[in-house]
């Protein structure tokens, strides 16, 4: 359980934070943009939440930035500590499902479509950049051998493709996406 009596504490002061298992880090350390990607993702998401009304994506967007939060303790806790909060394959294949859903009431695609439309899709769109941007973070900590989970890597990958449907389908099921017209404003 989380309790917070106190807001600050002075001790990142001095430009460190510290990790799940006390250590502490540069708050410029690969591992912290990370944390700082995911928490920027999941303000993101909350941002388009609340520019859509009530529905299944409103909902699944709920459930995201709760395992957003999981993610985000995955990130900050170090390998090979017992009891660790992690994220699990379970919740990965939650997305793959809602994904497979969603998209199975769209059209194929046959161009690449701009990022817009009615303007919640337009803020899933947004938070889909920002996803993406957090899975980068995610793949250059794991360049420094301090790598997230595989199911933690697979879920960030796999929200950036649920952002992508899920806007789609709130352009009225891919009938009001903006399509990409090659050369179109030379």
């Amino acid at each position: 359980m989380v309790k917070l009596n106190k807001i600050y504490t002075r001790t990142g002061d001095g430009g460190t934070t510290g990790l799940v298992d006390g250590s502490r880090v540069s708050k410029a350390d690969p591992r912290m943009v990370a944390i700082g990607d995911v928490d920027e993702a999941n303000s993101a998401i909350g941002v388009a939440s609340a520019a859509l009304a009530e529905g299944p994506v409103r909902e699944e967007l709920t459930r995201i930035q709760n395992d957003l939060f999981d993610l985000g303790a995955d990130l900050a806790t170090p390998a090979g500590i017992e009891g660790a909060l992690r994220v699990v394959p379970a919740q990965v294949e939650r997305l793959e499902a809602a994904i497979d859903r969603l998209n199975g009431e769209l059209s194929p695609l046959d161009s690449f479509i701009l990022p817009g439309g009615d303007p919640g899709a337009a803020a899933v769109h947004l938070a889909r950049a920002v996803a993406r941007r957090a899975e980068r973070s995610i793949a250059a900590m794991a360049e420094t051998g301090e790598g997230a989970s595989a199911a933690a890597a697979s879920y960030v990958n796999r929200l950036s493709d649920y952002l992508f449907v899920a806007a789609r389908w709130l352009n009225q099921k891919g009938a009001a996406d903006v399509l990409w017209v090659p050369g179109g404003t030379r």
